[in-house]
């Protein structure tokens, strides 16, 4: 090729970075403007100020796509000119792994992070046209100052545009960790969840603000917690599906820090869900959603410092600086703490309206409630107890699988027990009596298939059966729920129940079928941990297993040992598996790549070590029981989520048609 055309390239390469850089800084600006002028105008009433907020919000997102577009395309170029392309891409890597380098990093995570700020603000600004003007505006202003406080963050401390004077002829590659599907898409769907809290957050400072929260606010603030938990879901499975297969140890959760920073937030996006719906119905419980609201983002930026501060290590963080971590625990403080002064200061406007009993749809809510915040806060102490230990008392602890799951668990089975009935009892006053008596056949079936169960298996514990009947109460509570709202129509009605209650049943069934599975995968799977012989044949649960041979192959930017592993049962083969031992030598880092035999009932697992004196290879094997089924009622956990954002009454704002009705206008 032509040194003029060569030079050519590498200039408009230049050129598209240095202008990603600007987008930046264009992006930066634009958020301060936002930030301030339509909130001063807000509070003066001026309706030009105001209106700046939906320009200034769809700008914002442009120029930062933009901005991340520009260094996804440095990414897939291998420009290395670019400092962050040099440290975290190469050459030979494959394009999907090039494409997830750009947010494979600390400083292009942050990039990620940004973009998603601006994408919410966007998207409130073009589908609040219900939205009373000054909330509105007040809701994309605190939505900027989010922004700004993680542009500045990004361009003064973390600037993924940075040059190096010397552009090396290749990269030092990603970490082979990330360089599998699983891991290219958790992040974006994780970020998506973490960051789209932020909206339910600006939500709430903007109702504080004007000191007003009815069922209107309710209604608003409800679709973008049910996205961000959508989205969380999501990207904690993935996570999840990716440490089981790549990091080839067997298990779907560690309890580690990084899991645990994702998770928290998690199951306070859930209670807030829950009691956006007693506002929104009953005007209730408005302090104790607007604090939810606070807290579930301050949980979000909890889990961005762990992640990139070093306080706590993890196979998932980021980056190791203190000095930046700092930076994010001001973040942190600023907002959280700035949010929970003004709650304090406005809590006597918070005045709850609707009256309800004992025994009624808002007191199982409200304990729904207290079970997820109370869960959070014990995996809060677990996860910072080592650090606490540390600083207090100079001693090194280590809080582990067990203390969570004993920890963790009984508030799990309480809410489990408490679900059905709590989703079909009525609102404001019921009768326990009247809701048992409903759902006394899904109780029998439940507890009929968790003594089965218990029949027949032999010398094992409690685990499977109740985490069976567990499930089996969660999921048939929820499909009669549904049949009770068809009325005495039947069946002839039920494909025309509004899609929220298609979605609410579909994700209760999901999170039934995962606490079976957790149970039934935990109580029931096998292990077996021996040194094989090639051609030497052992049995593994029922199964013949026989290491056939161990090659050696190059991949696109590793080399592999792997492992060929013939199943069998009863004479017939069942599979062909290839556990591998991968290097990669530009990162000069080994990775362990399980061979999985997915079936419905159960995951044959697969892991090859190391060669031995004798000849043999170390090799593990689990049978791991309805492993599958997690992700199963993980997804339709997500597909209930998106079921009930599709329902038109979640795409209309409340206040403008109840308002309009009046004559009254949604000020």
């Amino acid at each position: 090729m032509p040194l003029a055309v060569l030079a050519q390239r590498d200039i408009s390469r230049f050129m598209i970075t240095e202008f990603g850089h600007f987008a930046l800084i264009l992006a930066f600006i634009i958020a301060i403007v936002q930030m301030v002028v339509p909130m001063v105008g807000a509070q003066m009433r001026w309706p030009g100020w105001m209106a700046v907020a939906e320009p200034a919000a769809q700008a914002q997102f442009l120029f930062t796509a933009f901005a991340f577009g520009a260094l996804m395309w440095a990414f897939v170029t291998s420009d290395f000119s670019v400092q962050l392309v040099v440290l975290n891409s190469h050459s030979a890597k494959p394009m999907l792994y090039k494409i997830s380098g750009t947010w494979g990093n600390h400083e292009g995570s942050m990039l990620l992070w940004v973009l998603i700020v601006s994408l919410f603000g966007a998207a409130a600004a073009m589908t609040g046209g219900g939205l009373p003007p000054r909330l509105k505006a007040r809701v994309l202003s605190v939505q900027a100052a989010i922004g700004v406080a993680f542009f500045a963050f990004i361009l003064f401390t973390s600037n993924p545009f940075v040059r190096v004077d010397v552009p090396p002829f290749d990269g030092q590659d990603l970490n082979p960790l990330l360089q599998d599907p699983g891991l290219a898409f958790h992040p974006p769907f994780l970020y998506l969840g973490y960051v789209g809290l932020s909206m339910a957050f600006s939500f709430a400072v903007a109702a504080l603000i004007e000191g007003r929260v009815d069922a209107a606010w309710g209604r608003w603030v409800r679709p973008w917690t049910l996205a961000a938990w959508v989205f969380l879901t999501i990207g904690i499975a993935l996570g999840s599906w990716w440490a089981y297969y790549e990091l080839g140890w067997g298990g779907f959760w560690f309890w580690d820090p990084v899991e645990n920073a994702s998770f928290m937030p998690w199951l306070l996006a859930a209670a807030l869900l829950h009691s956006a719906i007693v506002v929104e119905k009953r005007e209730a419980l408005k302090s104790w959603t607007i604090l939810l609201a606070i807290l579930a983002f301050g949980f979000s930026l909890i889990g961005t410092f762990i992640v990139r501060s070093g306080l706590l290590t993890s196979v998932h963080a980021f980056a190791n600086d203190p000095e930046r971590g700092i930076v994010i625990l001001v973040i942190l403080a600023v907002f959280t703490g700035g949010a929970l002064t003004l709650f304090a200061m406005r809590a006597q406007a918070m005045e709850a309206k609707g009256v309800f009993g004992m025994v009624s749809r808002e007191s199982a809510l409200v304990a729904n409630n207290l079970l997820l915040a109370v869960s959070c806060f014990v995996v809060f102490v677990g996860t910072l107890w080592p650090v606490v230990a540390e600083m207090a008392f100079g001693r090194k602890l280590s809080v582990g699988a067990p203390f969570f799951d004993a920890a963790f668990t009984p508030f799990m089975v309480l809410l489990g027990l408490l679900l059905p009935v709590g989703a079909m009892i009525p609102w404001k006053r019921g009768k326990l009596g009247q809701t048992a008596w409903k759902l006394r056949y899904g109780f029998m079936l439940a507890l009929a298939l968790a003594g089965l169960a218990w029949a027949m298996q032999s010398g094992r514990s409690l685990l499977g059966p109740v985490g069976l009947f567990l499930g089996a109460w969660v999921t048939f509570g929820a499909l009669l729920d549904l049949w009770s709202r068809t009325g005495k129509s039947g069946a002839a009605r039920l494909l025309r129940l509004p899609r929220a209650d298609w979605g609410k049943a579909t994700a209760h069934i999901g999170l039934g079928v995962t606490i079976f599975a957790i149970a039934g995968l935990t109580a029931w799977q096998q292990e077996d941990i021996r040194v094989a012989m090639p051609g030497e044949p052992f049995e593994v649960g029922g199964y013949q297993m026989t290491l056939r041979d161990v090659v050696q192959e190059r991949g696109p930017n590793y080399f592999s040992t792997k492992g060929i592993v013939e199943v069998t049962r009863g004479g017939r083969e069942v599979a062909v598996l290839t556990p591998e031992k991968r290097v990669y030598p530009v990162a000069q880092m080994p990775t362990t790549e399980a061979a999985i035999d997915y079936r419905f009932s159960r995951d044959l697992y697969v892991v090859i070590g190391d060669a031995q004196d004798n000849g043999g290879w170390t090799m593990r094997t689990y049978i791991k029981p309805f492993a599958n089924w997690i992700w199963g009622g993980c997804a339709l956990m997500a597909l209930g989520g998106f079921l009930s954002l599709s329902d038109r009454r979640f795409r209309v704002a409340a206040g403008a048609r109840k308002t309009s009705a009046k004559g009254v206008p949604a000020e």
